[in-house]
């Protein structure tokens, strides 16, 4: 496998006690990189490695304990017969199997007439209304337990750029941020995604189906043109990537190249910052020479992973906090300041602030990182 890059748990930059009640351990005040102009701002604590993983172990046994309200004779029923006790099970929980078949069936009708169309991009949006989306959505209200705020800010006619922090390993983030802007406003995100998705297999199919194009300036453009939202996630692999120890700490926004995408179409930016991603798969480690192999970009060793298999895989079931900030408007500059790198880099810089600072934000508000 080739050895690992151990990434050490602790914080690189000055520590701090959590001042809240109930703080399990100690915490790292993460230090920001440069040219945000942040420096000088007190920075809130989020947990160490040991710290999440104790609430962690809270949570599973508070999970274990609600067991005791499911009924014993379904228990027993799960080993004997698991197809009919899941069912049945579900059942309890609230699923509509009747409304699921239904749904299913008239959808499979469809498919096998072709009557359904894609656009331009490969999109379809039936399958991302009708299948895609109801299964996050299930991830995004029961499992993350998904808080939004600023909702408001979101247009509900016409093209906007939004623009995110990433994080948590597995583009995740990006998959719930689609969940819940349709949710909110009924309309999809047009999402802006690295060549790597595309040259995986059955990645790159679902991608497409779902709306996801190449993030590259003519499709940016193309998009923002015909009245979509748009979203990007300008930190790349970089952030979605990046150890523990450096958890909502923006990396580097890049050339700008959204902003001037933006400016060219005259729409608004919209900056989002996501809390609780950076907890879903906890990057300990890396191992450069069999994500070399394989053609990653890196190979991610978690608490969990590779050591539990599939199981691993299992994201931990963070709170997660989405808000969207107020609108910048760019069309009173006109399609002509695209061309200036100053009014481009100014731009950049003040939403990767915003979004930096309301991550701070939330973060000093948020108990804990599961709870």
């Amino acid at each position: 496998m080739g050895e690992a890059e151990i990434i050490p748990f602790g914080s690189r930059g000055t520590r701090g006690r959590a001042g809240r009640a109930g703080a399990e351990a100690e915490s790292e005040q993460p230090s920001t990189s440069g040219g945000s102009g942040l420096g000088s701002e007190e920075v809130p604590p989020t947990p160490r490695l040991g710290a999440l993983l104790s609430q962690l172990t809270r949570l599973a046994s508070r999970s274990l304990g609600s067991l005791a309200s499911v009924p014993i004779t379904q228990l027993g029923r799960l080993a004997a017969d698991p197809l009919h006790a899941s069912a049945s099970l579900a059942e309890t929980l609230g699923v509509d199997w009747d409304q699921a078949l239904e749904q299913t069936v008239a959808f499979l009708r469809e498919r096998l007439r072709g009557d359904y169309a894609v656009d331009e991009f490969g999109f379809d949006a039936e399958f991302t209304s009708k299948i895609y989306l109801p299964l996050l959505r299930r991830l995004a209200d029961s499992w993350f337990r998904v808080e939004v705020r600023g909702a408001e800010n979101l247009p509900t006619d016409g093209s906007a750029l939004l623009v995110s922090n990433h994080a948590g390993t597995l583009p995740m983030d990006g998959m719930i941020l689609h969940t819940v802007v349709y949710d909110e406003v009924g309309r999809h995100v047009r999402m802006l995604g690295a060549d790597l998705i595309f040259k995986t297999p059955f990645s790159g199919d679902l991608a497409r189906k779902t709306g996801t194009t190449l993030a590259c300036q003519e499709d940016a453009e193309r998009l923002l043109a015909s009245n979509q939202l748009v979203a990007v996630f300008p930190e790349g692999f970089k952030g979605l990537g990046k150890p523990y120890a450096d958890r909502y700490k923006l990396q580097r926004f890049g050339r700008g190249g959204f902003v001037s995408a933006a400016l060219r179409a005259q729409v608004p930016i919209i900056p989002v910052a996501i809390v609780g991603s950076e907890e879903i798969y906890p990057l300990i480690a890396r191992a450069p020479a069999l994500a070399r192999m394989l053609g990653l970009p890196y190979f991610p060793i978690t608490p969990l992973f590779p050591w539990l298999g599939p199981l691993g895989m299992i994201p931990l079931p963070s709170k997660w906090i989405i808000e969207f900030g107020e609108a910048i408007a760019t069309d009173e500059l006109g399609s002509g300041a695209a061309d200036d790198p100053m009014i481009v880099f100014n731009i950049t810089d003040q939403v990767r602030e915003t979004i930096q600072q309301t991550l701070y934000a939330l973060l000093m508000q948020r108990r804990s990182a599961f709870f």
